[in-house]
């Protein structure tokens, strides 16, 4: 399989406590990354498989896996796709430590902060990323940093525009939808500040929300238009202490007047 290769410095590789685990992924994918994490959470060894954009649609199809997304994952012969299910499968084949809080009340909180970076977060970073990307395709080879996808990174880059322009229109990262991330950045920001001053996020033992919001505002932070203001909050204190190095590296593309309600804030 291209890019078949051992887990990252962090996350270690291969096989433990008779779990047989493999996690196929798309370079730089904050859902990725945070499945990575938690398999790091859990001191789980597995191998990894990185796949180009795009063409890990049909790669995870033709692996046996019912939908098209990634992060997936086989484990024991089982397949669970998208960072919400392997974080209850992990729990599942290995309890200690717990990604989703046992206590009832803490579970519903982070439950609501998963939710919300599934749905809420997620895509907007990824429509802001792809935006930005179409503009300065040449910054697709820093998100591939240590990612083994089967051909040379420079040759991907080059000739990878029409996978850039296709993840651009799969993800709708249209002006007016990136115009409308980044004015609700500031709220998004806030809400997260919140639930780290009411101890839901950023405990000492980190949960699969913290994990969930910390990866893609980790990827939001690889943009030179959007670091400052992220890395300032403790949302962005708690995104580099989840994920203290992210590959990639966009320079500046965003209009000014764009970012203008996060410069506000």
């Amino acid at each position: 399989m291209p890019g078949d290769e051992l887990a990252p410095v962090g996350a270690r590789s291969g096989r433990v406590a008779g779990v047989n685990v493999r996690l196929y992924t798309i370079p730089g994918s904050h859902p990725g990354i945070a499945a990575q994490r938690m398999l790091a959470e859990k001191g789980i060894e597995y191998k990894r498989t990185d796949l180009m954009p795009v063409i890990s649609k049909l790669a995870v199809r033709l692996l046996g896996f019912s939908g098209v997304t990634v992060p997936a994952l086989k484990i024991d012969g089982r397949r669970v796709q998208g960072s919400i299910a392997i974080a209850r499968e992990l729990d599942r084949v290995q309890p200690e430590p717990p990604l989703v809080p046992r206590d009832e009340a803490m579970r519903t909180q982070v439950e609501q902060v998963e939710r919300f970076a599934d749905v809420g977060l997620q895509h907007p970073v990824r429509q802001i990323l792809w935006w930005g990307l179409k503009q300065r395709r040449d910054a697709l080879a820093s998100y591939a940093e240590g990612a083994r996808i089967g051909v040379p990174i420079g040759l991907a880059v080059r000739t990878g525009g029409p996978l850039v322009a296709l993840s651009a229109r799969f993800n709708e990262a249209t002006d007016e939808n990136v115009r409308d991330a980044l004015a609700g950045l500031p709220g998004t920001l806030q809400r997260i500040d919140d639930w780290i001053e009411a101890g839901v996020l950023g405990g000492e033992h980190l949960n699969v929300g913290d994990l969930q919001v910390a990866t893609s505002l980790r990827l939001a932070m690889t943009l030179d238009d959007l670091r400052d203001a992220i890395a300032s909050r403790p949302a962005g204190r708690l995104a580099q202490r989840v994920v203290p190095e992210y590959p990639g590296h966009l320079p500046p593309v965003l209009p000014t007047a764009w970012l203008d309600p996060l410069r506000a804030a």
